[in-house]
This record gives C-alpha cells, structure tokens and sequence, in this order.
C-alpha cells in the first residue's frame, strides 16, 4: 500500500464550524450551532460515514450484556491494584464492569470520621464496560486535573490487545488515519479524513482518530513480543478517504483468529473497535462493530479487548511510570498456541 500523507485544510471545509463560534458568548454560541445545523441539514451538507451501522441483533446483545455488567459492578468489591502510592492507583478493570464501580473498591486507609483526611477518588481514564486492563484512579483534585490533561494531550502512551476475527492483513503494521463521529441516529462511526471539522447532527463536528497496530498472530502462527516504541517508526500509512472495499479473501482463511496490539495516538471513543471494524477484522465478540458473537461454539460474553500498558510521567515526582497489565485468559490461551 502506498503511503498518504494527511490532507492540509487550508481554509474549513463546508459545514465546518467557525473559529470565531468559540469567542461568542454561550447563548450567541448555541444559536450559531443551531444555525448551522438547520442549514446543514437542509442542503444535506451531512458528511455520510464510511464504516456500517449498528447490525440490528446487537441491540437486544447489548442490552443484555449492560444488565449482566450492573448486576457484577453492584457487588464488585476488589479491584486489583498494580501500582499505588499516595496520589495514584493504577488499577487492573475485569471485562463487564461498569468503570465506575472501581472507585469503591480499592483499598482506602482506615476511616477516621475526618472527611478531609479520606482521598478524593477521580477516573483519570475510561474503558468501556467489556474492555479490560488499565485505569488510572488519583487521590486529589490536584492530581486529578493534570493526568486528565495528560491524557487530553496525548502524553500517556497506551497499548491494547485485541482478538479479532476476519481476513489476515497482508501487512505486519500499518498507521490509519480517519475521521470519527456520532451519526444522525447516534451511533459513532468512521469518517473520511477530509470531512473533519465538518458539522454533524447534534451540534458536533468530525475529529481525527489515528491508530498504529502490529499483527502478533494468525490462526496460532506468529510470535508474541513486548510493545515497543511504535511511535518513532516509520510505518506504512492509510488515510481513509471513503468506504473499505470489500476484501477478496478465500473461504479458507476468512474467519481467521487474529491477535493484533493497538497503539492509539488519540482518545477517540470506540476507536479501536471502529478501526479494527474498517480494517476487515472485527473484535471478537464486537457484535455493535460487526464482531461474531460466537466462537468455537460458544456465545461470546463481551469484546476482546485489553488495556495492556501504560506509560506516563508521574504529575508530582517527575518520574515515568510504565505499568503492564496481567493478560486476560483469552490472550493467553492464544498466546499458548503460537509457534
């Protein structure tokens, strides 16, 4: 494949939102919103998504996944924490857990009945109710506020594991490019690169999502390695200009078990899950991005997804902390047939 450098916009595209809309006052803002919305929707300057929509069998699976998943948070009790110290944990989130439900159950210092001396537990990231792996609960506002930032700029480098299930890729690694956003019905899903900064339904707009991935294994061939330093290598790139063409791909191998590593280079919600949809390989169990719901005969409880590192600057001390999380039982049984 050929490498495709990003689009330059030199000027918004149509249906973009003004740079100026940000400096008018909140009222005057919303009604520009509003504005540009009625005009968008009159003369279809919509941008269409080049990823499907939500199949619709995946209604009734999500929903019966989300009451199993408050059922678990509601008597989850015992997070397992990786790393501590008095201003952070870094905790270990199982798949089918509301993140949410963490935050009672680290372990807290002894109750005093003086409230200011008890830790002010904030989410600084979030996964998805079936994605598992690492979170970042800190003890104070102060903390708080500077991870959040951390992750808003992109400083906190992450790496996921996914078993997808599709056509194998015919590149070992790959960077895409895309567009992302909430469609008129609300789902999200893939936009071109040069619809971004587009108006969408609801007042939002297209923003970029970029991704890095590298293939470890197909059908139990291939060789599990540590992440590495993905983001100075010079990788082949693919910069999503309209929908995927279907892939040719013989019976034989089109149902493939892959294992992929992810190296996300924005925070984009479901951008994983959406990029491995694009690609032809949808995760495992990812029945809302076109994932089988079965298995090896088995009806899959969740995606197969996990949070497997993180690496940041500590906000107080100035040191890096690199945090690696224990693999799940679905990578290891993987893992265990490599050869």
């Amino acid at each position: 494949m050929t490498k495709l450098p990003l689009p330059l916009l030199l000027s918004p595209p149509a249906g973009a939102a003004s740079p100026l809309r940000s400096l008018l006052p909140p009222t005057r803002r919303l009604a520009a919103m509003s504005a540009a919305e009625t005009t968008a929707a009159v003369s279809g300057e919509y941008p269409s998504p080049v990823s499907p929509p939500y199949p619709a069998a995946s209604k009734n699976v999500e929903l019966r996944r989300a009451m199993t998943a408050s059922a678990r948070s509601a008597v989850f009790t015992s997070a397992d924490v990786v790393f501590e110290d008095e201003w952070l944990a870094v905790v270990d989130k199982p798949a089918g857990v509301y993140c949410d439900s963490l935050l009672s159950a680290i372990p807290r210092p002894a109750a005093s009945g003086d409230s200011a001396t008890k830790p002010n537990l904030h989410l600084a990231n979030r996964l998805d109710r079936d994605t598992s792996g690492l979170m970042i609960i800190t003890k104070c506002n102060k903390v708080a506020g500077k991870l959040v930032k951390a992750f808003t700029d992109h400083k906190v480098k992450k790496t996921y594991l996914a078993l997808c299930i599709g056509c194998p890729p015919r590149w070992e690694k790959i960077k895409i490019c895309s567009g992302h956003g909430r469609s008129k019905h609300g789902a999200w899903r893939v936009y071109a690169m040069p619809d971004v900064g587009r108006s969408l339904p609801g007042g939002s707009v297209v923003r970029d999502m970029s991704t890095q991935f590298e293939v470890l294994g197909v059908n139990g061939k291939g060789q599990f390695r540590e992440p590495y330093n993905f983001y100075t290598d010079d990788i082949e790139s693919i910069t999503v200009q309209e929908k995927a063409a279907d892939q040719i791909c013989n019976d034989g191998v089109k149902n493939s078990a892959i294992l992929v590593r992810a190296y996300p280079q924005s925070g984009r919600t479901h951008q994983i899950r959406l990029h491995c949809q694009y690609l032809g390989f949808p995760i495992r169990g990812d029945v809302k991005y076109g994932g089988v719901i079965e298995w090896d005969g088995l009806e899959c409880d969740g995606h197969a997804l996990h949070a497997e590192s993180l690496s940041f600057v500590h906000p107080i001390t100035g040191l890096p902390v690199n945090v690696q999380s224990t693999l799940p039982s679905w990578a290891k049984d993987f893992i265990s047939t490599m050869r």
